[in-house]
């Protein structure tokens, strides 16, 4: 299932290596859609996604396009637990069409921020834009 919230990064952890083959990352959104009672929602990225918060920091408002995931788990005494994680794949800055990755200093820039947004419009030196319209 997947879905997708706004709201600002409240903190981001470090990448735990949790088998040689698997690592995860966590970081924590506070999403303020009702002002007065703010949730803290925690998510994690997996594997090679673990590399997208390094473009981020405490206070930055994204979007966060992410899979709602649940697990059934067996313990040593046959008791079922069930688990649920919101596992993030894509991140957006507000005010960015492009997803802020690694990647993204390579796309296209936007080049005029969105009403209401107070970042300057990001400009660059590069002079070839041969679009016909």
């Amino acid at each position: 299932m997947s879905l997708s919230i706004s709201g600002s990064i409240l903190e981001i952890s470090e990448v735990q290596q949790i088998k040689e083959t698997f690592k995860k990352r966590e970081f924590i959104l506070e999403s303020t859609e009702n002002p007065q009672y703010p949730e803290f929602i925690k998510f994690e990225l997996i594997q090679d996604k673990c590399a997208i918060m390094d473009a981020h920091k405490a206070g930055d408002k994204i979007t966060v396009h992410f899979n709602l995931k649940g697990r059934k788990w067996t313990d040593r005494e046959g008791k079922v637990v069930y688990f649920n994680s919101l596992q993030a794949w894509k991140i957006d800055l507000e005010g960015s069409s492009q997803p802020a990755s690694p990647s993204s200093s390579t796309s296209a820039p936007e080049t005029a921020p969105l009403e209401g947004l107070s970042e300057p419009a990001w400009s660059s030196d590069d002079k070839e834009d041969d679009l016909p319209f």
